[in-house]
């Protein structure tokens, strides 16, 4: 049990990277800092220029974080969760209609309810109060 522990323990160590990770997690926090300071220091530019100069460094930034084991965690969560989208069943326009029509109906009932228990306890409240006269 504890040679089991031990191997999970090393293997959980390995995945979640080294000081090499970090280093590059550093980096690529800079990058996105130097950007948003390049894209307000050279307000004279262009705002083509500026947005471009920015998408760069934002690119580099993501490459730089992609070779990181954080990095391919949160790519492989992102390719698993569009797999996932992609097997999902989506309502016909029709079936989408019916539902709108449904809830609004609900909704509006809903509204009607509480109008109509608003104003009865309103009217309670201004008879005991006096304030009906």
């Amino acid at each position: 049990m504890a040679c089991h522990f031990r191997l999970v323990m090393n293997a959980n160590t390995e995945e979640t990277g080294s000081g090499m990770d970090t280093i590059k997690l550093l980096v690529v926090v800079v990058l996105l800092v130097a950007g948003v300071y390049g894209f307000y220091s050279f307000a004279d530019q262009p705002l083509w220029v500026r947005l471009a100069g920015l998408l760069v460094v934002i690119g580099a930034a993501a490459f730089v974080a992609l070779q990181t084991a954080t990095g391919r965690t949160v790519w492989q969560f992102a390719a698993d969760a569009r797999t996932e989208v992609r097997k999902v069943v989506w309502p016909s326009r029709q079936e989408t209609l019916q539902t709108l029509l449904i809830i609004t109906i609900a909704v509006l009932v809903t509204a009607l309810f509480l109008w109509g228990v608003d104003s009865v306890l309103f009217s309670i409240v201004r008879a005991l109060t006096g304030q009906g006269d």
